[in-house]
């Protein structure tokens, strides 16, 4: 696969859906062993959307997943569209419907983006300030992420850093609005900093739909303004491409 990035992308193409959460939960399971083995913890970020939704649900469902030590885990979010907790667009909704309340994780672990505040930029501060508190850091520190879960969208997003928003610039924060013009959502998001200290990224495609922009992104010069998602170029080595089949359809992986 031709790529002018650094690194090339390690794209693992597994058969279908079903075979795309399993592997997820075996490489969350992989990652949080190995981190709470090192450190006593597992830090992690989560996305919504379609394509996690069995992943989430085979947390609460295979044994290795049942069995780490949750109480260990600490459970924050990618990005959050504005709407309250309970809606049916909601991130933290889709894991509390699929799998946070069949798992052994105390609520105190569970760092939802807080989406009450009338004041956008309010409520991005209160989760940066639980992101620095839960890690412990001091001013200028960036978290240091074990794992973070994306997606990629039609568009060559990823989180909520859109094309043509100025959330893909945001570097001096951790946390930013999105402010969305057409009818989708406002949206509060993890900034490239965030993602791209991270110890591990996988990026999860699925689908027929996306494999027209997964060849374009991953064989495009990085242009990190039509494809946000190119943020992630200088740290490839660290990132794991989870595709099904019908997505990769059009990779040519030697």
């Amino acid at each position: 696969m031709e790529t002018t990035a650094r690194y090339k992308p390690n794209v693992e193409v597994v058969s279908d859906p079903e075979g795309l959460a399993q592997r997820t939960v075996a490489l969350f399971v992989g990652d949080a062993e190995k981190a709470i083995k090192a450190k006593g913890a597992f830090y992690v970020a989560i996305s919504g959307g379609h394509t996690p939704k069995h992943f989430f649900e085979l947390l609460s469902e295979a044994p290795k997943a049942k069995a780490l030590p949750w109480d260990r885990i600490q459970l924050f979010w990618v990005d959050e569209r504005y709407v309250p907790p309970d809606s049916q667009w909601s991130n933290y909704k889709l894991a509390a419907d699929t799998f946070l309340a069949k798992i052994a994780i105390p609520k105190e672990n569970v760092h939802r983006i807080p989406t009450e505040y009338s004041d956008f930029k309010a409520a991005a501060q209160c989760y940066e300030e639980t992101i620095r508190k839960v890690f412990g850091l001091q001013k200028n520190q960036v978290p240091v992420f074990d794992l973070i879960v994306l997606g990629m969208g039609a568009e060559g997003h990823t989180g909520s850093l859109f094309p043509n928003s100025y959330a893909p610039f945001d570097k001096e924060d951790l946390a930013c609005v999105v402010y969305v013009l057409d009818e989708k959502l406002n949206r509060i998001t993890l900034t490239h900093p965030v993602l791209c200290a991270a110890s591990h990224l996988a990026v999860l495609v699925s689908g027929e739909e996306k494999a027209s922009i997964l060849k374009e992104v991953l064989t495009h010069e990085p242009d990190e303004v039509q494809y946000p998602i190119h943020t992630l170029w200088p740290i490839l080595n660290k990132v794991t491409w989870l595709v099904d089949s019908k997505a990769a359809k059009y990779l040519s992986l030697g």
